[in-house]
């Protein structure tokens, strides 16, 4: 007798996704692995050098993801629905935006707890490391599929940097509280994170859509 699983685990407009999910595993697994030898870290208040350090290199954990991951995202996604190349392009690359995010996300928690931060500090962590990553993702989609991998890795880095600078430029001026707690500080957020934010969104968000509809017409 055969299963109702069968159509779609031999269905091969699931292959790419499969493929995406799995690429994204190792890059999970080696940053948990790497989060336990945090435990033995010690720092003291205010922790402003760990704490760029550490965001630093979630950054890089997902730029290497992206980058990895980003070939992986084509119009031979989602062939079960009768969408065009475009619409097929854009829904994988925002699949993959949202694995890479997924495993900066979960990395970000497992090594933020390994510090010892304070829960305020651990959420900032977590809210920097996703909001990066999810903008360099589709900027580096966005690049690798109009200019290829060596623009992607040259724009990713930019806008990581940019981004690691803005959290350092507010923490550096805001400071810590007693503890090493984020002190939320609307008016530097404004001043120092916010158009930082914005201006990365809008950069990503637009070469995605371009280097889509790049793409779309040779897919």
């Amino acid at each position: 007798m055969s299963s109702n699983r069968e159509p779609l685990l031999n269905d091969p407009g699931n292959a790419p996704m499969e493929r995406a999910v799995l690429g994204a595993v190792p890059f999970l697994v080696v940053g948990l692995v790497l989060s336990l030898p945090l435990l033995v870290v010690s720092w003291e208040p205010p922790p402003i050098t760990p704490v760029i350090v550490h965001l630093s290199a979630l950054v890089l954990l997902g730029l290497v993801a992206a980058v990895r991951l980003a070939p992986l995202a084509g119009a031979d996604w989602f062939l079960g629905q009768s969408w065009s190349a475009f619409w097929r392009l854009a829904a994988s690359g925002v699949a993959v935006v949202v694995v890479v995010t997924g495993v900066v996300a979960l990395v970000t928690l497992a090594s933020s707890a390994a510090l010892r931060y304070p829960p305020s500090m651990q959420f900032l962590q977590l809210l920097s490391a996703v909001d990066i990553a999810w903008a360099m993702t589709a900027l580096v989609i966005g690049a690798d599929r109009v200019w290829g991998r060596t623009a992607a890795i040259i724009g990713g880095v930019i806008l990581g940097v940019l981004c690691v600078l803005a959290i350092w430029r507010y923490l550096d001026i805001v400071g810590f509280g007693p503890d090493g707690e984020w002190i939320v500080d609307a008016t530097a957020l404004f001043r120092y994170v916010i158009p930082a934010d914005m201006v990365a969104a809008t950069v990503a968000v637009a070469l995605f859509v371009y280097g889509t509809w790049r793409r779309a017409p040779s897919a």
